[in-house]
């Protein structure tokens, strides 16, 4: 009988290819992986990795063992799930990753209604982009992850993930005040592609998703907070483009420029496959879910 944590190491360094990678996704040292491979290999009595220059590569039977180990560790986080769900109860630890939009306007009204309704349950709260949101999802470091994509850049969910659509999240351009399209109306974006523009940082899948609706724009300023951007724009340096999840309020000195077409993001929860039936996970869920639909009724721009 194979060790599961023998296991979840082999499995480590099958997907992210090194130990220093296998034990940042274990929040382990490079070290005890190491051991735990030496002891696996003991365990089935044949080389299961092979050193290449300073780090390994695994075997033929590493790879073979290590596709049963992910069918394996598969499977007892669907047990440990299914018991939580007999249990019935909300409790415990669990972290959520979420894009920094998300952690100011809908991370705070579902995790207060979390700590009302469950207070045997103790979330975290990581903030980071989706596409590393997805990383650490698959890699295990976070139970859910709430991501935003665009029609025109659509994430592809790593297999064994299970995802809920909250909804869409619409954008507009944000021009400064007295700005000549500030009193157009419905415009289209293309009729800003000529204005300096301020832009999230590349890497970031809003700019991935301006870049290919407006190919050929170069950004002048790349910003990762919105509201930095809305500070950029009101002191009359550009013009941006901003999710109305981010707007929180009116900031002076800006205008709000509806488009035609209307562009927006989908926002979405993600988790696991095999912790579906979590009681804790249902719950997040559930509450992610309400916190998005309140924000309809409390006037909030959508």
């Amino acid at each position: 009988m194979f060790d599961l944590g023998r296991l979840r190491a082999l499995d480590a360094l099958a997907r992210h290819g090194t130990v220093h990678a296998a034990a940042s996704a274990l929040h382990c040292t490079p070290s005890a992986v190491s051991q735990q491979l030496a002891k696996l290999e003991r365990e089935a009595g044949t080389t299961l990795c092979h050193r290449d220059g300073r780090g390994l590569r695994l075997s033929g039977a590493g790879r073979l063992l290590a596709e049963h180990a992910a069918t394996v560790l598969a499977a007892a986080d669907a047990a440990a799930a299914a018991l939580d769900a007999y249990r019935g109860e909300v409790a415990g630890t669990l972290t959520i990753a979420s894009f920094a939009t998300a952690c100011r306007g809908l991370l705070p009204p579902a995790l207060a209604l979390l700590a009302a309704e469950h207070p045997r349950l103790r979330p975290q709260l990581v903030e980071c982009n989706p596409y590393e949101g997805l990383q650490a999802l698959d890699q295990g470091r976070v139970d859910l992850a709430v991501i935003d994509d665009w029609r025109e850049v659509r994430l592809v969910l790593p297999p064994g993930v299970s995802a809920r659509s909250l909804g869409e999240d619409a954008a507009d351009l944000i021009v400064p005040a007295g700005h000549p399209l500030a009193a157009a109306g419905p415009v289209p974006l293309e009729k800003a592609a000529a204005e300096r523009w301020i832009a999230s940082p590349e890497g970031t899948i809003c700019h991935d998703w301006l870049i290919r609706i407006l190919p050929g724009l170069k950004p002048d300023f790349l910003v990762g907070e919105f509201e930095s951007q809305f500070s950029l724009v009101a002191a009359g340096l550009g013009v941006a483009l901003i999710p109305r999840l981010a707007r929180i309020a009116a900031v002076p000195g800006t205008a709000v420029v509806p488009l035609d077409p209307v562009p927006t993001r989908r926002v979405s929860v993600v988790w696991r496959g095999a912790a579906d039936h979590r009681p804790a996970v249902a719950a997040v869920i559930d509450a992610l879910t309400r916190a998005w639909h309140s924000r309809t009724t409390a006037g909030l721009p959508a």
